[in-house]
């Protein structure tokens, strides 16, 4: 291996570390107080919220036709792409940015903007990072990938143990996948992503900091979405590489 990728490799074990981690006490509080708000919260509002989000990202992910960054060259080394990864990562970064300063600023009504519209750049960030490293996302497959990185971003730490063994080990599993998106399990998807960013965009509805919130938070949920795809991505290049199971023992990349 070159330098970089023995430096890739070792920012992919500790990232791996950090997915297969027991939840701590806060994690187990945390989520049972949400589990607790969502026994609360009307079943019929529950089928709303679900059916919003199923719709907003199924017409991303499998209805517009979206432009990804061009993807470089067969043989193009890990370096390169990760430098095209890296830059693409910052610009939406910025964008969410600028984005969430401008929903922040205008109040209630605005501050609900945000969530689509921030939903709509994270799978764009993620189409481009899938591209740039290589992977075709017109296979329905690969697009389903980007659904499973993105609960890996933005889930309790319990879930996130769950995904990881199915992102782990996605050449196998990925042939089990559903042939229709409608039997992915898009409530459990709607319930672990609202769960995770209430608490950090609810102060974006509030009036003065709305603003600095927004800009903040977005910045920072888009730099955590291309951190996690990096790592899945760098799981399924580095493919003859060893790595840590879920036992802590050596096991093998995809």
């Amino acid at each position: 291996m070159t330098p970089y990728e023995d430096q890739a490799y070792m920012q992919l074990q500790f990232w791996q570390l950090k997915m297969l981690k027991k939840p701590s006490f806060t994690d187990r509080l945390s989520k049972r107080v949400q589990d607790k708000i969502n026994t609360v919260i009307p079943e019929k509002a529950h089928e709303v919220i679900t059916s919003t989000i199923e719709n907003m990202i199924k017409a991303v992910l499998f209805g517009a036709k979206y432009t990804t960054a061009n993807s470089p060259d067969a043989t193009a080394p890990l370096q390169f792409r990760e430098t095209l990864v890296k830059k693409q990562i910052a610009f939406y970064q910025k964008t969410a940015s600028i984005e969430g300063a401008v929903t922040g600023a205008g109040g209630i009504l605005l501050g609900l903007a945000d969530f689509p519209l921030l939903l709509s750049i994270k799978l764009k960030l993620l189409f481009d990072i899938a591209s740039l490293y290589g992977y075709d996302v017109k296979d329905y497959r690969e697009r389903l990938y980007l659904l499973y990185l993105f609960q890996l971003a933005f889930s309790s730490q319990h879930h996130r143990n769950d995904v990881y063994q199915l992102v782990s080990g996605w050449q196998g599993f990925s042939q089990s996948l559903p042939e229709h998106v409608e039997e992915f399990n898009w409530r459990k998807f709607q319930q672990e992503y609202r769960d995770y960013i209430d608490l950090s965009k609810m102060a974006q509805l509030l009036p003065f900091i709305g603003a600095a919130v927004g800009a903040i938070a977005n910045y920072k949920l888009i730099a955590q979405l291309g951190d996690t795809a990096m790592n899945g991505y760098r799981m399924r290049k580095l493919s003859q590489l060893t790595i840590l199971d879920t036992k802590g023992t050596q096991g093998r990349l995809l």
